[in-house]
């Protein structure tokens, strides 16, 4: 029988070159987003991807995706992102609530809905797309370095509950990524500050590198769990040093 892999945040970056890649795997790919428009395109470029409206802040949207579902072999917790830069000092309430309440609150709504189904599969696997901001702190990232943090506490207190159960547990947690709209989203549009993210570094990771790690991860043998795999381009040796060429 061919297995069902879900993506959260599918209708760009990671999430849209996750599902491209496992539907190219050969599994049967649920992708779900907010923006239908952008899957339905999708769908209609790879076979074997089934769109759906989602949104994970909804418990009633997380709830309609689990009723359809007939079963659930992977799931990838790949919907979040971050917003603003601004210090601990001077950021805004209702950014950090945005942040919280998708990339930890998102996946955990996601996570309790479909976790019964990874379990009756006999061979489960939950990937937690996190990041290098969960594992260290740096100036600007507050809100989003806590929900990062927050997902990593998740992932190993599930590795911890599940211990015994037919579950994977996976985290993926890439470093510099220049993906679709990511750094415009954190700067709120200013299309000019997010490429100034990544001036002069050759070579920053890409989605497609990220879903090359994914899929890798999920396609183990049952028994080979990736507990952390973190990803960098060569040019990023930590969150503050990162080698940039200058121009001549």
């Amino acid at each position: 029988m061919t297995k069902t892999a879900v993506v959260t945040g599918a209708s760009s970056g990671i999430g849209e070159a996750t599902a491209r890649r496992l539907a190219a795997e050969g599994y049967e790919v649920v992708a779900g987003a907010r923006r239908r428009d952008r899957l339905d395109k999708l769908a209609a470029e790879v076979g074997g991807i089934t769109p759906v409206t989602l949104d994970v802040t909804s418990q009633e949207s997380v709830d309609a995706l689990a009723a359809a579902l007939e079963r659930c072999d992977v799931l990838v917790n790949n919907a979040g992102g971050a917003l603003g830069v601004e210090s601990v000092a001077e950021g805004r309430v209702e950014d950090w609530q945005r942040m919280y309440d998708t990339n930890v609150l998102g996946s955990l709504r996601v996570t309790q809905a479909l976790l019964p189904k990874l379990v009756e599969s006999g061979d489960g696997v939950l990937v937690m797309l996190t990041s290098t901001a969960g594992l260290v702190s740096y100036e600007g990232g507050g809100g989003y370095v806590a929900a990062k943090h927050a997902q990593t506490a998740m992932v190993e207190t599930l590795r911890l509950e599940l211990v015994g159960q037919p579950v994977r547990i996976v985290e993926i947690a890439p470093g510099m990524v220049r993906s679709e709209g990511f750094a415009v989203t954190r700067f709120r549009g200013d299309a000019e500050a997010a490429a100034k993210v990544y001036a002069g570094v050759e070579n920053p990771l890409t989605s497609d590198d990220v879903a090359d790690a994914i899929a890798w991860s999920v396609t183990r043998p049952a028994h080979f769990n990736v507990d952390r795999m973190v990803i960098r381009p060569r040019a990023q040796a930590a969150q503050h040093k990162v080698h940039r060429v200058t121009s001549p």
